[in-house]
């Protein structure tokens, strides 16, 4: 095969393995706490409430400090755009202002993504509020 059939295969196999793989793990993990609940029932012996609830609401339960999360991701992508630009700068590819390589292209993919995870924590401390 050539490369040009190699190496999008290669990348979109990446892509899938990234995101099929946490979700497989999760739900072996799920399969695993249920085996074990029946198998402590089949052979009658008493469960804690509190590890029966810890079991089966373990990977339902929504993060306590979600917006913080949020906040931090969106921090850290706005940081790295503006090391792109800084970059960018830098390698003199600002010199007449015309951007002739991919780095203020990164900057802008990835500044606008740290903008919308700041913007999703904002919405979720104002909904923690309301909850409060």
């Amino acid at each position: 095969m050539d490369a040009e059939v190699i190496v999008p295969f290669t990348f979109f196999l990446f892509l899938a393995a990234i995101i099929l793989v946490p979700i497989y793990l999760r739900e072996r993990t799920k399969r695993s706490a249920h085996a074990l609940i029946s198998q402590a029932l089949e052979k009658g012996q008493a469960l804690d409430p509190a590890l029966m609830r810890q079991l089966t609401e373990g990977a339902t339960k929504q993060q306590p400090d979600r917006a913080r999360r949020t906040l931090g991701s969106g921090v850290v992508l706005l940081a790295l755009a503006i090391g792109f630009i800084g970059a960018s700068a830098l390698s003199g590819d600002l010199a007449d202002g015309v951007a002739s390589s991919g780095m203020l292209t990164a900057a802008t993919i990835l500044g606008a993504l740290g903008g919308a995870f700041i913007l999703l924590a904002i919405v979720d401390y104002a909904n923690k509020k309301k909850e409060q």
